[in-house]
């Protein structure tokens, strides 16, 4: 295994509880999975920028991906390697850390999602649901 642990940015706890508040999804690691596979989507590399790992949020790479976590490192290699970025570990580690990141940002624009039920049109690449008339 070459991920061990995942530490996140203050600032990408905040957003995550405010998807958790919204989404009622009480597990980080489930809006973290979420956000890593909206990242990995994208077809262009995530920005290099470095990412403090300044908040409390910790979780080992087993809990990240639970029964599906070596699909999740085998994303992330295979992604590595179509970007021409190698596969050794702290490449991996790094972009997995960046995919993460972008994807946490990108649920956490605003009114993008307010619901389990957006999560879901974003999987599905529908438009977000039309407010209701109150």
């Amino acid at each position: 295994m070459t991920i061990r642990q995942i530490k996140l940015s203050q600032a990408d706890k905040d957003h995550l509880i405010k998807l958790k508040r919204w989404t009622k999804i009480e597990n980080w690691n489930t809006l973290c999975r979420w956000a890593f596979c909206l990242s990995l989507r994208d077809r262009t590399p995530p920005t290099p920028i470095d990412l403090p790992s300044d908040s409390n949020v910790e979780m080992t790479w087993p809990v990240f991906g639970g029964d599906n976590h070596e699909i999740f490192l085998a994303a992330i290699t295979e992604r590595c390697a179509r970007d021409g970025l190698g596969t050794d570990p702290d490449t991996l580690n790094r972009q997995f850390r960046l995919h993460l990141h972008r994807g946490i940002g990108k649920l956490a624009t605003p009114n993008r999602i307010k619901s389990i039920s957006d999560l879901i049109r974003l999987a599905l690449d529908q438009p977000p649901a039309e407010p209701s008339a109150a």
